[in-house]
């Protein structure tokens, strides 16, 4: 199985309280493939300029990640600038340099068209739903969005989310999408909005999955499903961790033979576990050099946690 993935190829500057970096490779597309990786085939759709180099596509390619879809264009890589200060749960955007970004309009290679998922990273959602359109044939669509457009696009953003089965959107964004403060409430005004589910991430403090009725076969008895995240001594750097378990909510969901309960649940598990692993070091370091011995390790402490194995024998 095959997920295609669009979205940002970007470098990052950021400064926390552990130190800070000079662009460094970063974009959802990144964080989302490199966490698919290590469960599924993934095919990335984005742009980049002259500055990236043959070494930052091996970051991917090393990964076995197909990147035939990403362009090169004359002049600089999207590259944002952000700080995390007390808080490192928020970042705090300094500079946004969208440089061939700007321009980008997805084009989906002929080898492409046979993917089975497709994930629409966090991108203007009049690309996503370009993106979408032609796609007609996978079997599930899974996305994400922000603030940004929610706020000032709300119009193109609904329209996309017509065509969307998951999104994956944090506390805030559920908020505002929705205009409700009630968790409960909210996923069901933006479920009411498209998709079939809709997961609410809480940052250090897990996720949660919420189902519209009869969405899914065999999902008809499934309510709301609250995944913990893992207590983490120290976190060095935030960026790409909501991409990193996208890509192991997604990755491991293309790579199971049929979307059940049961395997929805492991899936917010494996999406905690490869967002715990982002955050040890600053940019892709900890994805680059990570194994899936060290993140089954990783997902069995999920378990122990949450007493999964116990609740999935009863599904």
């Amino acid at each position: 199985m095959a997920i295609l993935v669009v979205g940002s190829v970007a470098f990052d500057s950021i400064e926390t309280p552990s130190g800070k970096v000079e662009k460094v490779l970063g974009g959802s597309s990144t964080y989302f493939a490199l966490a698919a990786s290590f469960f599924t085939n993934v095919r990335v759709i984005g742009v980049v300029g002259e500055d990236f180099l043959p070494e930052h596509e091996a970051v991917m390619t090393r990964r076995g990640i197909d990147t035939r879809g990403i362009e090169r264009a004359p002049g600089l890589t999207f590259h944002w600038t952000g700080e995390y200060k007390e808080n490192l749960s928020e970042a705090k955007t300094l500079k946004t340099d969208l440089n061939v970004f700007a321009d980008f309009q997805p084009k989906i290679p002929a080898v492409y068209q046979d993917s089975e998922y497709l994930f629409l990273g966090n991108i203007d959602p009049v690309l996503q739903a370009l993106v979408r359109s032609q796609m007609p044939d996978v079997k599930l669509v899974c996305g994400d969005t922000m603030n940004l457009w929610i706020g000032h696009f709300r119009e193109n953003l609904e329209k996309m989310l017509k065509d969307l089965d998951v999104l994956l959107i944090n506390d805030g964004e559920a908020k505002m999408l929705s205009g409700e403060r009630n968790m409960v409430l909210a996923a069901e005004k933006v479920m009411a909005l498209g998709p079939k589910a809709v997961i609410i991430k809480h940052g250090e403090f897990g996720a949660t999955s919420f189902f519209r009725g009869g969405a899914f076969p065999g999902f008809e008895q499934s309510g709301p499903f609250r995944a913990p995240a893992l207590p983490l001594a120290e976190v060095v750097d935030p960026t790409g961790a909501g991409d990193s378990f996208a890509g192991g909510f997604y990755g491991y969901i293309a790579s199971q033979p049929k979307l059940t309960p049961a395997v929805f649940r492991r899936a917010l598990f494996y999406g905690g576990v490869m967002g715990s692993f982002t955050v040890e070091q600053f940019s892709t370091t900890r994805l680059e050099t990570l194994t899936r011995a060290e993140i089954e390790d990783r997902f069995k402490l999920f378990v122990q946690l949450s007493h999964l194995e116990q609740d999935d024998e009863q599904a």
